[in-house]
């Protein structure tokens, strides 16, 4: 049998402080990578080992005898049912005054130490040497020894959204403590740092999704002007490539070829800035983003997107503000059923309809003139209008549908399924029902004037979300019977 090596064992420690117990999750995490890596490195270096290597995640966990009478208001930072609670970490130093908000929270409530020590999920070698540039997992058969004999490997059982999905089976009479696992987590670091070309540390507690390159340019143009503002709050601006300005006059180096989904950081030092990410056209893109983005537990994100206006009363450039969703995209069918409502959240809804008014002057009926809210339908066919009418009319009609696009339902559905608030405020760039097609000329006079006062209104509600107290924001709605004690 192949002899196993590990780090020195480390005896689970009882905390009462969170931020001593943060603090060891660092220590206990950072030996296991620093293991890993020395380990994989002199494997490189002199060929196939004689042992295998294996170190695990780091865990908190915690035990209660009673149900615990906490305020009913919050939404989180307590278990639902007496019991032990536990969940892998992985990059505290990432996650550190979330784990520290979270731990604080459930020792209050429960009035119960947590404790910090190993776990018994074993650490892949892959998300291990992520964080050290001079060390690179090999292609199955490039390294001269089959890899999977001597380090873990990415593991599927532990690789899932089974908790998030409300599937995950609590292993030997343990609940899960948080929404995500620890392999979890590294999976979508790695994926964001794919997709994006930006690393998973810049991205902002506020997230805009568009869905035109467009937005980019005025994102880039407002953000060089609050890095002049010394007042502004905003420390940063990170372009692709992890390009980082200070200085508003600063140049931005953009790569030769872009990302998948070009993102871009207008950053403030306890993350609370805003995070715009073009995820292009259509649903699967929409659910790439956010299945990864959703790991980070942002405080709120929203779509501020193009559409095609249903209704011959909407004009080009009219806002759509989403209080329903017709979900017509089916990436997510297979995660949340059809039949589930996606609620509109209050707390969102009113800081964009506020922002609307704000950025337009308008107020009241006045604000009626450019903007409906109403039902959102998302599809999965860029060409629907091409297809026989009568099916898709119809139920467009049934649905009560002011706009269509591709990507809103989708990201709602994603947030109500992650537990992320949301919202949706869309921009009517054609009517194709009523003979208005975005042809070159009419896009390129609607981008001149409609993007950059659409942008400012989903920057003016974020704005909005970010004075508010995250027991407000993250509501009830989005969370289920049997609940995790972590946002």
């Amino acid at each position: 049998m192949t002899k196993t090596i590990t780090p020195e064992p480390r005896d689970p420690e009882i905390f009462t402080d969170a931020a001593a117990a943060v603090a060891r999750l660092e220590e206990l995490y950072s030996e296991a990578t620093a293991f890993l890596c020395d380990s994989f490195a002199k494997a490189m270096e002199s060929g196939a080992p004689k042992a295998r290597y294996r170190a695990y995640y780091p865990e908190i966990r915690i035990r209660t005898t009673s149900y615990a009478h906490v305020d009913s208001r919050l939404s989180f930072g307590h278990v639902s049912e007496p019991g032990v609670h536990a969940t892998t970490v992985t990059r505290p130093d990432l996650f550190r005054s979330y784990l520290t908000q979270q731990i604080a929270l459930l020792i209050k409530n429960h009035n119960q130490p947590v404790t910090i020590g190993p776990s018994t999920t074993p650490m892949p070698v892959h998300f291990a040497v992520a964080g050290n540039p001079d060390l690179v997992v090999p292609h199955q058969g490039a390294a001269g020894f089959t890899l999977r004999d001597v380090f873990d490997v990415p593991d599927l059982t532990t690789t899932n959204d089974d908790i998030v999905n409300g599937v995950h089976a609590p292993q030997d009479g343990v609940g899960p403590l948080a929404l995500f696992t620890a392999q979890r987590i590294d999976y979508s670091l790695a994926r964001l740092a794919h997709y994006t070309a930006t690393d998973p540390d810049h991205f902002q507690n506020h997230v805009l999704f568009t869905n035109y390159q467009f937005y980019v340019s005025e994102f880039e143009n407002y953000a060089r002007a609050q890095l002049a503002d010394p007042d502004s709050g905003y420390t940063s601006f990170v372009s692709t490539g992890n390009v980082e300005i200070t200085d508003p006059d600063a140049p931005l180096e953009q790569p030769l070829k872009l990302p998948q989904m070009p993102t871009y950081h207008l950053k403030r030092a306890d993350g609370s800035g805003i995070t715009l990410v073009n995820i292009g056209v259509g649903p699967s893109n929409a659910k790439t983003a956010t299945d990864h983005i959703a790991v980070l537990r942002p405080h709120a994100w929203l779509m501020v997107g193009h559409c095609a206006g249903l209704r011959n009363t909407q004009a080009l450039g009219d806002f759509v503000l989403a209080h329903a969703y017709l979900r017509e995209d089916k990436v997510l069918d297979d995660d949340l059923p059809v039949w589930v409502p996606i609620p509109p959240l209050a707390e969102v809804q009113v800081a964009l309809e506020r922002a609307v008014a704000e950025v337009t002057e308008l107020e009241g009926y006045e604000l009626k003139r450019i903007m409906r809210t109403g039902t959102v339908a998302s599809v999965d066919n860029r060409n629907w209008e091409l297809r026989d009418q009568s099916g898709p009319v119809q139920r467009l009609s049934q649905s009560r549908a002011i706009a269509l696009d591709m990507e809103s339902a989708t990201i709602a559905a994603n947030g109500y399924r992650f537990r992320v608030p949301y919202g949706t405020l869309l921009c009517v760039s054609d009517k194709p029902l009523h003979g208005e097609l975005k042809l070159p000329g009419m896009a390129s006079e609607f981008y001149t004037t409609q993007v950059s006062r659409h942008l400012a209104i989903g920057i003016r509600a974020m704005e909005h979300l970010r004075g508010m107290p995250l027991e407000r924001l993250h509501s009830r709605k989005l969370r289920s019977f049997d609940e995790t004690a972590f946002l």
